[in-house]
């Protein structure tokens, strides 16, 4: 009798327990694997169904899992400084639950396992874009001038800016693209919000904060960028207007400029088919009090 309770008590105790799968999203990585002889698999296909059939039987014993992106090249790193075997399971276990806590994360909700990969890999390019952006307002240092931190300074006025960019837009969920041009590459955030109530706006806090560290490394170097907004509402057409970052101010754009800058492919520069049934229009007045300061760090 006791034995059977200790049984039960496990299974109980099994679905309080989170767990978190490193998964290996593409072919190249997957090949990467393959030079470990305890890793027991050799079709990445076969891979990907098996780990999508292993989600769905701890989801259905009630068990909560993540998905974690797994970088071959980082585990090796890692096992190297912590003086790991790297072809041992254990190994890989612990860099997983390493990666749990500090990495990119996706959780499995029965989802498809082609739409968690690119939902998977979308957070880890975040991750990576304000992890650079935050090290390069680190390095900024401080104003020859004035003395203060420019990234400190400048993550003030992004935060600022952000606020009153979404506090002047129309009702409905808001979907905001901030470009900054920071060499060697543009750097690019993102930030839904939902639909307003009461007069609050629900942020994600982790895309605000992420999308506040990229302007104000765009302001700290007076580099080019702007943002573009997006409102969407039941039974209204959804509304398209942006800003030019221009110092540590924004600047609206027109509406053909707003046009121009919806219908580019970021990455490629490839002119996007314009989507009917939106309105591409000059933004809402953000008030004085997001002039600039006319100070030059």
């Amino acid at each position: 009798m006791a034995h059977t309770q200790h049984l039960t008590m496990r299974r109980v105790l099994r679905r309080e327990i989170a767990g978190t799968i490193g998964l290996l999203t593409d072919e190249q990585d997957f090949r990467a694997m393959r030079r470990y002889r305890t890793f027991a698999f050799d079709d990445h296909t076969t891979y990907l169904q098996q780990v999508e059939a292993l989600l769905r039987t701890l989801a259905a014993q009630g068990s909560h899992t993540t998905v974690v992106l797994f970088d071959p090249d980082e585990y090796a790193e890692y096992c190297a400084e912590s003086g790991l075997e790297p072809d041992a399971p254990t190994s890989r276990t612990r860099f997983t639950a390493q990666l749990a806590a500090t990495g990119p994360t996706v959780p499995y909700d029965g989802q498809p396992l082609d739409q968690l990969v690119p939902d998977l890999v979308d957070e880890a390019v975040r991750r990576a874009t304000w992890e650079y952006a935050t090290t390069l307002l680190a390095r900024i240092g401080t104003c020859a001038t004035c003395g203060e931190d420019i990234g400190r300074t400048s993550f003030v006025r992004a935060a600022h800016l952000l606020t009153r960019v979404v506090d002047t837009a129309s009702p409905g969920d808001l979907h905001l693209v901030c470009s900054v041009s920071a060499a060697p590459d543009t750097l690019v955030a993102v930030l839904r919000a939902e639909e307003r109530t009461e007069g609050a706006t629900r942020l994600d806090e982790a895309e605000a904060l992420e999308f506040t560290t990229v302007l104000a490394l765009g302001i700290a170097t007076a580099s080019a960028g702007g943002l573009v907004m997006r409102t969407t509402a039941p039974d209204t057409t959804d509304r398209v207007y942006g800003w030019r970052l221009r110092g540590d101010t924004l600047e609206p754009l027109t509406a053909a400029e707003v046009f121009d800058a919806y219908c580019t492919d970021i990455e490629s520069g490839d002119l996007v088919s314009p989507e009917s049934g939106v309105d591409y229009c000059v933004p809402p007045d953000l008030g004085d009090e997001v002039k600039g300061t006319g100070h030059t760090h």
